[in-house]
């Protein structure tokens, strides 16, 4: 009974992390959709270069929020005879992905900020109106929004797709703020602002993208929780008093999921029955006291055995 209620709660989380992240990723969508539109016709008509480059990055934003969901619709698979052990890797690849086209997008407006500084033909850049300029300010406040109300739901489900996107939103509302200093320098009569802050933007979005890959590389890595995480199941294991001690605690990361192996020892003189009963609490204690951990195998070694053989 313990274990089929263990893999319902575990198919309910699957399903609220999908739910979760379908509706912060629609929602993302439609945003994007609207403020892509809004800025590429202010920038028409406004006459901005910056503006309508700042349009083409709000797009890019929507085919990066549909790769996360496709990630996090294949990530939260069923186990099936091929793989095992699920599909969580599957949003890392997404997010790797991910942070690829935020490189790119930051790389395309780095090359052509330095093109344009270099080039020092400042007077043929036109001056653009003050509708751009009110584009600018209201994509800083929309996408800085919405940074904040993804990452909020990525640290909720420990999504690392979901928080690729979230930097996504932040490099564009970066991208609005050079723009922003850019519309703001050129009505000022210092055109090469404009080029000066959008490769400052690039530097920004290129740490990030290089956070979003190195996080999401870790996970398709095998390598064991923090400190932290290992001494608070040990102390969840040892909390049995039928355990006598613990002999080897190995943890591996798979994707954003925990599988813990663990050799106890107990009374050597326990029947097989018994034995198993204690592995079987252990299990339980474990799955109940850290919703993460998706596997655990407890293996029982006899403690009189294991004290002989140390004396010897």
């Amino acid at each position: 009974m313990e274990k089929n209620n263990g893999a319902i709660m575990e198919k309910r989380t699957e399903n609220d992390f999908q739910a979760i992240a379908n509706r912060v990723s629609f929602i993302t969508i439609i945003e994007n959709a609207v403020l892509s539109l809004i800025k590429l016709l202010a920038g028409i008509i406004a006459h901005s270069g910056a503006m309508i480059s700042d349009a083409v990055h709000s797009a890019s934003d929507v085919f990066s929020t549909i790769v996360v969901i496709i990630g996090i619709k294949l990530a939260s698979k069923e186990a099936d005879k091929e793989h095992p052990y699920g599909h969580e890797r599957l949003e890392c690849v997404a997010a790797i992905l991910l942070s690829v086209v935020l490189f790119i997008t930051g790389l395309g407006i780095g090359a052509d900020a330095l093109r344009k500084i270099t080039s020092g033909n400042y007077s043929e850049l036109q001056t653009p109106g003050v509708l751009a300029l009110a584009a600018a300010i209201i994509s800083i406040a929309a996408k800085e929004g919405m940074y904040w109300y993804t990452r909020h739901y990525a640290k909720k489900i420990d999504s690392s797709a979901l928080m690729a996107d979230a930097w996504h939103h932040r490099s564009d509302a970066f991208s609005s703020i050079g723009a922003l200093i850019g519309i703001a320098g050129a009505r000022l009569g210092f055109p090469v602002m404009d080029p000066i802050a959008s490769l400052v933007i690039f530097l920004f979005i290129a740490k990030a993208a290089f956070d979003i890959f190195k996080d999401a590389m870790n996970k398709m890595v095998d390598h064991s929780c923090d400190e932290e995480t290992e001494k608070a199941i040990y102390d969840c294991v040892m909390k049995n008093d039928r355990v006598m001690g613990i002999d080897m605690l190995q943890t591996r990361v798979f994707g954003n999921k925990i599988y813990v192996d663990v050799e106890i020892c107990a009374d050597g003189s326990c029947t097989l029955r018994e034995a198993h009963s204690i592995a079987e609490s252990v299990h339980n204690d474990i799955e109940r006291s850290f919703p993460k951990v998706k596997h655990i195998m407890v293996h029982v070694n006899p403690a009189d055995e294991i004290s002989s053989e140390e004396e010897r």
